[in-house]
């Protein structure tokens, strides 16, 4: 995906910055980037202030700054600073004094299952992008909000490089082949391999936006994407989104586990449902005689899913076409009955017997 970075991109990436004295509206809404000039690799803003000596000028064309010079390499951005005109003052101050109440999704959303882990490489957005086939192949509304904005996949595996498009309503998400409804920044990027170069108030952001101002429409099932770590983005997910329970998915090493252990405690600590634990990669199925091969030694998951207080809800083993199908863009089309197992349990939990956060559901009840 290449494209040229444009004026209403910049835009988009300046409504990120929130205005440090004025909770819940940023600069964008508050009228004070009135122009911005894109020629090239130059980007030219214009930032309109109520006083130009105000004490938090610095801090402001700082933020406009990083914004804007984190869309692509090599960027000039220049940030011009003028004095707001008397209808503009007007504007900004009924703005500051007027309460904002933060908006829910543009759409009606069934269930929201984040897919989390703590622990990098262990195939959350595999998961995700499965979990979301699956739905999908049993008829439901489906999307994916990738919440891992600085190292977003999911575009890529589902094969999707157009960019959003408005609508009347706001920005619609990019559809895949059978239907999967994706937002991710991936899509907003002028090039896929483009890093994110953000701080943590501008990452949760971005995914306060994708959750109440793109128009998911009605879905079924929204699945997000969690990326590493138990920092900005979780927490935001955690607090901002009414989440009806998180997968945790892990490989069987106890280096792994370990990790998942301090994201299932920020669940519980939360007061986020855990749903239960997926092992990834648990085991590689001979092609030859169907032997179960352990390449990573005796799996670690049970132990985890007993320390944390959860279900393990089944194992996902290591196979070959499915990296395969991720690099093209394919994951809709894999098929594997472990999975499909999988699926079919994490709906009874949500729909019947959805656990509190930490509790146990006993294995016996289920498939």
């Amino acid at each position: 995906m290449s494209q040229e970075i444009s004026e209403s991109s910049v835009y988009q990436a300046l409504t990120l910055i929130k205005h440090p004295e004025i909770k819940n509206r940023n600069l964008v809404e508050l009228g004070m980037i009135p122009e911005i000039r894109v020629d090239g690799k130059r980007i030219l803003v214009i930032l309109a202030l109520p006083n130009p000596e105000i004490p938090i000028k610095q801090i402001l064309i700082d933020s406009v700054r990083q914004a804007a010079g984190g869309m692509g390499d090599g960027l000039e951005v220049e940030v011009s600073v003028a004095e707001m005109d008397a209808e503009q003052k007007k504007t900004f101050v009924a703005m500051a004094m007027e309460p904002h109440v933060a908006a829910g999704p543009k759409g009606t959303i069934g269930k929201v299952v984040a897919i989390m882990s703590g622990k990098g490489g262990v195939g959350k957005s595999s998961v995700a992008g499965l979990f979301a086939s699956a739905l999908r192949r049993r008829g439901l509304q489906v999307g994916i909000l990738d919440a891992d904005i600085t190292g977003p996949s999911i575009p890529k595996v589902f094969g999707v490089v157009q960019n959003p498009e408005a609508g009347p309503k706001g920005i619609l998400p990019v559809e895949s082949r059978t239907g999967i409804k994706l937002m991710s920044i991936n899509l907003l990027l002028p090039q896929e391999d483009q890093p994110v170069v953000w701080r943590g108030p501008l990452i949760s952001r971005a995914i306060e936006q994708f959750w109440s101002e793109i128009v998911w429409g009605n879905l079924d099932y929204l699945i997000v994407d969690l990326p590493p770590g138990t920092s900005d983005a979780a927490l935001t997910v955690m607090q901002s989104l009414p989440l009806d329970g998180i997968v945790l998915v892990t490989s069987p090493q106890d280096l792994a586990g370990m990790v998942v252990r301090k994201a299932a405690n920020m669940g519980k600590h939360l007061g986020i449902p855990l749903i239960g634990l997926v092992e990834n990669m648990s085991h590689i199925i001979c092609p030859e005689c169907g032997t179960k091969i352990y390449p990573f030694g005796d799996s670690r998951a049970q132990y985890t899913a007993n320390l944390i207080v959860t279900t393990m809800i089944g194992h996902i083993p290591l196979d070959t076409q499915l990296a395969v199908k991720c690099d093209r863009g394919e994951i809709e089309d894999y098929f594997s009955d472990e999975f499909e197992a999988i699926v079919e349990k994490v709906i009874r939990l949500i729909s019947g017997s959805n656990p509190q956060a930490g509790e146990a559901v006993d294995p016996s009840r289920m498939r």
